[in-house]
């Protein structure tokens, strides 16, 4: 992959913030790998005008409105104060500067994605919300000096494909390998730049954080296909995985018969007790579905283990970013 990127309409991005908040940032190029760095000129982009209230002096970063999900307020922050509590919450705040500095990149560009998509939380009439069900994590209890200088050594730095920011997908450990979008989140449609990767984790992931096991009731079980799919499948009495993905991830199973979604099934029985699809075996036994497997999280993009794995080998955040996406680039929002 190149590391030269076409650039981003800066009107555009402007118009994003829906009136919330200025926005002054000088939207930049920067190469991936190989070649000197380049700063490419913007096209004159068919877009609205953007309002005079919204300019900022050039260069400021964008300014963020955040639902505190813990207080019930909105509070107006710098992006890159907002990412650091975001890094701080999504990865340990002790592990390597670089690896870090990824989950900045990644948690920079989940956030103008989202933005981009649906104005960010307009329900709160936020861009973000601390609430993880709703956005991403933030602790700014958290920030290290690591994180600070992780997010520093990253400022303003996104991940675009084709002039858009792409769905920045992550995870905590994607077992023997990372998965597609659509096996790993039941997503419409793999993007053309999520791919299966082999997890570099692998290597120095904890045993007790590498595999996992976990019981369940057979009602349990029962109520969650009976949610899922509007049917139910009675006393339960067979569990089999009837498809698998491209990577080996389970993405049927069939209950008594009746097929229900892995990745939906995982979400309604626990995200934390079910690890991950990456199931290695299963058993009804004792009134309990037994599960085995690997992996924590869904497995689509950035595995944080491995990120930690590479910045270890010597890799730097752009190098990280380019392992786990494919024929990506990255652009600067603000110096």
């Amino acid at each position: 992959m190149k590391r030269i990127a076409y650039p981003l309409i800066l009107a555009l991005l402007l118009s994003l913030w829906l009136g919330m908040g200025a926005v002054g940032c000088r939207l930049e190029t920067r190469p991936l790998r190989d070649g000197e760095d380049e700063i490419l000129e913007p096209e004159d982009p068919e877009v609205p005008p953007v309002p005079d209230e919204l300019a900022a002096p050039e260069g400021q970063e964008p300014t963020l409105q955040v639902y505190i999900a813990e207080e019930g307020s909105v509070e107006a922050m710098p992006m890159e104060e907002y990412i650091q509590g975001v890094v701080a919450a999504e990865m340990n705040p002790e592990w390597p500067v670089e690896a870090l500095a990824a989950q900045a990149i990644i948690a920079r560009t989940f956030t103008m994605q989202k933005i981009d998509e649906r104005g960010g939380v307009p329900e709160r009439n936020a861009h973000a919300s601390s609430d993880i069900q709703e956005f991403q994590a933030y602790n700014p209890a958290e920030i290290t000096a690591n994180v600070r200088a992780a997010v520093e050594e990253s400022r303003g730095l996104v991940i675009v494909r084709g002039g858009e920011y792409i769905r920045a997908w992550f995870h905590a450990y994607g077992g023997t390998q990372t998965a597609e979008a659509d096996e790993g989140l039941n997503f419409e449609e793999n993007p053309e730049y999520i791919q299966i990767v082999k997890s570099p984790g692998t290597d120095i992931i904890p045993p007790e954080e590498k595999d996992w096991q976990v019981s369940f009731p057979l009602n349990r079980v029962r109520q969650a296909v009976h949610k899922i799919t509007g049917e139910d499948p009675g006393p339960v009495e067979e569990v089999a995985i009837a498809e698998r993905g491209p990577s080996g991830r389970a993405v049927l199973l069939e209950v008594n018969g009746v097929p229900v979604n892995a990745p939906e099934f995982r979400l309604e029985l626990g995200s934390t007790e079910m690890r991950s699809t990456l199931i290695s075996d299963l058993d009804v036994e004792e009134g309990q579905l037994v599960l085995e497997g690997t992996g924590y999280g869904h497995g689509v993009g950035m595995c944080q283990w491995g990120a930690r794995a590479l910045a270890e080998r010597g890799m730097d955040p752009r190098d990280i970013v380019d392992y786990f996406y494919r024929d990506v680039e990255l652009a600067k929002l603000c110096d």
